[in-house]
């Protein structure tokens, strides 16, 4: 299943690299907050405060993607401190909510997993190929980018989960939501490998 390789020079490809831009400022800045608001939830034992923490997270979390796209400023670095944040900052909120709710563990602990481990591999993978970023992946491979990075795959894969643990509270639910997740990212990553990542410099 050979994908041909994006063309660097259009309008998805590779630029200059630079780690300072004001979206990994805001980055930054949204990461560092989220965390010492989880932080300090745990330690005072506030649900509010947690999901103050996690609304943090992904209000920083759209606006560094808006601000890069807008203001002509996305880099691979940049996507892959993205990456890196959004882990630690979903690690905070969910290992809070699993001390301040154990019971939800189960279900906890299967979702940060998949979204830890198999969702970070496959996140990364786009370095691969000649792309700013996972969100240009239909370039690559549109069934992959649909699963994970289109719009309504964003919203599966990072809110649903945690919204209905919050609103319901039933691990049940929490538990089938996270394993269906960790399918669909267990078939993503099997795509994934058929596809081959490309080595550089190398040709068939």
């Amino acid at each position: 299943m050979a994908q041909p390789d994006p063309d660097p020079d259009d309008r998805y490809g590779v630029r200059d690299e630079r780690l300072l831009t004001g979206a990994t400022v805001i980055t930054a800045v949204r990461t560092i907050a989220s965390v010492v608001l989880a932080a300090t939830a745990a330690h005072q034992e506030s649900l509010t405060l947690l999901v103050v923490a996690l609304g943090v997270y992904w209000v920083g979390d759209m606006l560094d993607g808006f601000y890069a796209r807008v203001r002509d400023c996305e880099t691979r670095i940049g996507a892959v401190l993205d990456i890196m944040c959004d882990r630690l900052n979903a690690a905070a909120f969910y290992i809070g909510l699993a001390w301040l709710q154990p019971d939800l563990s189960p279900a906890i602990f299967v979702y940060l997993a998949e979204f830890m481990v198999i969702d970070c591999f496959l996140s990364i993978a786009f370095l691969a190929w000649p792309v700013r970023s996972p969100n240009y992946f239909f370039v690559i491979d549109r069934p992959i980018w649909l699963w994970n990075w289109s719009k309504p795959a964003k919203a599966v894969n990072s809110a649903l989960f945690a919204v209905l643990l919050l609103v319901t509270g039933w691990m049940w639910v929490g538990l089938v939501i996270a394993t269906a997740l960790l399918v669909l990212k267990c078939v993503s990553l099997h795509r994934l490998v058929r596809i081959g990542l490309p080595v550089p410099g190398h040709r068939a």
